[in-house]
């Protein structure tokens, strides 16, 4: 056995390889092939997929049935049957081979060079693998996967095999090793994106669990605001209180759906804004009636949006039934760019000389404005008559995506 296998010399081929093979239009139609394996490799991200159609095209390209890629297991140091086409049933993905320089595959993986036995009968420098013999294999070539970048170890060997005579020749292992450069870089980029995702998973973990931390932290300030504002002595203090604990209220029920999403940093307005309102009845004697479309917000408009809804029907509950209890409507939308929403009653109505821009307007209206101010937002009053007031704010949706 030599130390270093010698490739087939191709000076002089066979009769039969003469008559079987019209040199031109093989060579372009193994060009054709790699062409086609190349789009392919870049529209699937299933490495299982990208292995086995490579198995098929290699053989078709090289007028056989018998084509293979071995996979390298650290673990057991040797190649497994990844993939492959021609091989009997049970053989792919259950099947390994040697690694030692005694095997055509072996020496491939071991050296990095490419391996040509066109005569495995007599072949000297190499053992012929039981599962070749077991197929009929008479000729072969060896070429190694390799992978991108300095100390990573070989993926494996792509092996064509055909138990036809004839000869396998340079430019066929140069037209696998075409396809083992290909596949190579798919499985890199199959490890980049599975370090991304992995990367990204801890960052949505680590995201989830501060959000579910805040929310947490903030229950227990409302908690302690309660306990202040049943033993206030003041009425104007203990409804600050109440006010104050209500909007802690609110952004704590950001971070709560912030931690339960499945897109890291947005909330669905419509689960939000339906569970809002839902917590705003329990605390007073009116109905609120919430209706809204589906639509993925971020936290960083979710926040103040929460703040207004709260500020809106909390002013609507306070002054629009003075005389005992009724309906607060909410709705939202997606207008084009915008979010729309409005805030109704069937109440008395705003005073006649109302002004939101007047000094004298009420904390709530106050704390309204700044919240507009802080969306980029527009507020309308569209009616203000004593069967009620409808309030209207359209805000941009530069930071939001559709669910």
């Amino acid at each position: 056995m030599s130390d270093r296998p010698g490739k087939e010399s191709t000076s002089e081929p066979s009769a039969s390889t003469d008559v079987t093979r019209q040199e031109l239009p093989y060579r372009l139609r193994q060009q054709s092939l790699l062409g086609e394996f190349g789009r392919s490799a870049l529209q699937t991200r299933d490495i299982g997929q990208i292995l086995q159609r490579a198995t098929e095209l290699c053989a078709q390209g090289l007028d056989t049935r018998f084509a293979k890629v071995l996979e390298y297991l650290p673990d057991d140091d040797r190649l497994l049957v990844r993939a492959g086409v021609g091989w009997e049933p049970g053989i792919v993905g259950r099947v390994s081979l040697g690694l030692d320089l005694g095997s055509p595959a072996g020496y491939a993986f071991q050296t990095g060079q490419m391996v040509i036995s066109n005569h495995l009968q007599e072949e000297t420098r190499f053992r012929t693998p039981k599962l070749l013999t077991d197929h009929g294999i008479r000729r072969a070539i060896n070429v190694l996967i390799a992978r991108g970048g300095e100390g990573h170890l070989p993926f494996g060997v792509l092996e064509v095999d055909s138990p036809e005579p004839g000869q396998f020749d340079v430019a066929d292992a140069d037209f696998l090793a075409g396809f083992a450069g290909l596949l190579g870089i798919a499985i890199e980029r199959q490890h980049a994106d599975a370090d991304l995702r992995q990367a990204l998973d801890h960052q949505a973990m680590l995201t989830r669990e501060m959000s579910h931390r805040v929310k947490n932290s903030l229950a227990s300030v409302v908690g302690l605001l309660r306990v202040q504002s049943r033993g206030a002595q003041s009425e104007e203090v203990r409804n600050a209180l109440k006010d104050a604990a209500s909007r802690i209220t609110t952004i704590a029920q950001v971070h709560d759906h912030l931690w339960r999403s499945n897109k890291i940093g947005f909330v669905d307005i419509a689960d939000f804004a339906g569970e809002l309102c839902g917590k705003l009845q329990e605390t007073m004697s009116h109905k609120v009636v919430c209706s809204f479309g589906h639509l993925m917000i971020s936290a960083d408009k979710a926040i103040p949006l929460g703040l207004l809804i709260n500020e809106l029907v909390t002013n609507s509950a306070k002054h629009a039934y003075p005389d005992g209890s009724g309906e607060i409507q909410v709705s939202g939308e997606r207008r084009g760019d915008d979010l729309h929403v409005e805030v109704s009653d069937r109440g008395i109505g705003l005073p006649k000389d109302f002004d939101i821009d007047e000094p004298r307007a009420s904390l709530g209206f106050k704390v309204i404005k700044s919240l507009i101010a802080q969306l980029g937002g527009r507020m309308a009053v569209a009616s203000n008559t004593p069967k009620g007031v409808t309030v209207q704010l359209d805000m941009p949706l530069e930071t939001t995506t559709l669910a």
